[in-house]
């Protein structure tokens, strides 16, 4: 199902400091993935594929802060990135950045909504 919330991240400027905090404040389990500067969250129980294993359980990710993503962003599944952009576009929101690859699982992209909010953009890679 597509235009739900699928997705968190969160900007960090010292990682070893925000993968503490969140591990032990909340029980997270985190996933270092040095090759994409990157660190996947899991907030609760997962199935095999990593996903979500109950309803209520949104994972996510952590980053290191940039100057354009300085906040926490929620990412929205959509069918087609290329699509939504125009359609945001039209409505007075922007690109923020290039629609990424994400290994074999999809694409990820940010855009900017009127009031000045970043939000994320997902596109499941088709199975094939």
């Amino acid at each position: 199902m597509t235009n739900r919330i699928v997705h968190f991240e969160v900007p960090y400027d010292d990682a070893e400091r925000a993968r503490a905090f969140y591990r032990e404040a909340f029980g997270w389990n985190l996933m270092e993935m040095p090759e994409l500067d990157y660190t996947m969250v899991s907030t609760g129980p997962v199935d095999e594929q990593q996903m979500p294993a109950e309803p209520g359980f949104i994972n996510g990710g952590m980053f290191r802060r940039t100057e354009e993503l300085t906040r926490p962003v929620l990412t929205i599944d959509v069918t087609d990135i290329d699509a939504a952009w125009k359609t945001i576009e039209s409505l007075g929101g922007e690109r923020v950045g290039e629609k990424l690859s994400v290994g074999d699982m999809g694409f990820a992209a940010y855009f900017k909504d009127p009031e000045g909010n970043v939000l994320g953009l997902w596109q499941t890679a088709a199975a094939g």
